[in-house]
């Protein structure tokens, strides 16, 4: 039997469409007896109205687009659990389209997203949401940021962490210098002084800015920042574990005595590398993180971490996204502050202990 539409029920009511929209959605008053005549019909054929119905009374289809960069990296899926938690109590489910960058395919990457950009926008979404990818580049093409900003001119783009040259984009944003400050401030006050910075790629803009916090940090307290003590390169835990073997294994006696990582993932791997060098964590060497990942606080020993929030950072951007759909008005930005989170990773600077340069831990009087 063919499904009874919402065309159907106008035409067996004799009214229009837009009135059958009026009762389903109860948005203006209908004389008493032609809604009781729609709503006998509704409940004769037990009508449902789909998506695709909605979307032709109301000119939405209720669904958003969310593309993000790598859906096995934890930090996603925790934007996305407030995102989506946000999203459906306003009546939103979505399509999500991760663009696979673990592939280390960089330019796939950003094709796959024009691809999905152009997909979303076919299935007529109500709004997107993006976060990774393209507008993590600290320096981005024009050509690429005037792909989004296009689709901006047609629906409502809601950035997460990121932004694009040449438009304007709303956006909700984790301030990650001060997160680079709080990390590093954090380790000067457990007196340590030899402090290094790995992880992250220097061509993205969050490893920039927590970069630029450490280095603030730094310089207020008057303390030496060695360039080969900044690597970067990878957001991984093996990206971790290799630079901290970098950092341990070379000829100079001298050694940092904390390390202020890029994301939670590299710094477990730190950890592991540390261990493995004879190392004890935080005794002999402290270790902080960036993201606050589920993960964190369930490694031995505990990271302690800079939170971002991802939850609100979700949340907050499924309302803007809701607020944007609805025409109504609202800051083009929203900055969220991080938050430092102290475990077990880090401790005061043991006096008189230095690093060899096989790795191993002595003391010094």
């Amino acid at each position: 039997m063919k499904p009874v539409t919402v065309y159907d029920i106008a035409r067996e009511a004799n009214v229009s469409v837009a009135t059958v929209s009026r009762v389903l959605n109860n948005t203006a008053p209908v004389k008493a007896s032609t809604r009781e005549r729609i709503m006998g019909l509704i409940q004769k054929h037990q009508f449902q109205p789909n998506a695709l119905a909605r979307s032709l009374i109301k000119k939405e289809t209720g669904m958003i687009g969310i593309i993000l960069p790598d859906i096995t990296n934890p930090f996603f899926p925790e934007v996305l659990a407030g995102l989506e938690q946000e999203a459906r109590n306003n009546g939103y489910t979505f399509f999500l389209c991760d663009t696979g960058s673990s592939n280390q395919d960089i330019k796939a990457q950003y094709q796959r997203e024009s691809q999905y950009l152009n997909i979303l926008m076919e299935k007529q979404v109500d709004g997107i949401i993006m976060i990774g990818g393209r507008i993590d580049l600290a320096r981005c093409s024009k050509e690429m940021a005037k792909e989004v900003a296009e689709v901006n001119k047609r629906l409502p783009v809601v950035l997460i962490n990121g932004n694009l040259p040449g438009a304007k984009f709303h956006r909700v944003i984790i301030d990650e210098v001060a997160g680079g400050v709080l990390a590093t401030e954090h380790l000067i006050g457990l007196g340590h002084t030899d402090i290094a910075f790995i992880g992250g790629y220097k061509q993205m803009s969050n490893t920039v800015q927590r970069l630029e916090g450490y280095t603030k940090a730094m310089q207020q307290a008057g303390l030496q920042i060695r360039e080969d003590w900044i690597i970067t390169g990878g957001f991984t835990v093996e990206a971790g574990k290799v630079f901290m073997n970098q950092l341990l294994g070379g000829e100079t006696e001298n050694r940092p005595t904390a390390i202020v990582c890029a994301n939670d993932l590299s710094a477990i791997g730190a950890i592991k590398a540390a261990v493995k060098h004879g190392l004890r964590v935080p005794e002999d060497m402290s270790i902080i993180g960036f993201d606050d990942i589920p993960l964190a606080a369930n490694v031995i020993p505990e990271l302690t971490t800079i939170s971002l929030k991802c939850l609100e950072l979700g949340r907050t951007a499924a309302h803007i996204l809701h607020q944007l759909i609805g025409k109504n008005g609202i800051d083009t930005l929203t900055v969220l502050q991080p938050e430092l989170v102290v475990r077990e990773s880090t401790a005061p600077l043991r006096v008189g202990i230095s690093i060899s340069a096989a790795g191993n831990v002595s003391s010094q009087g």
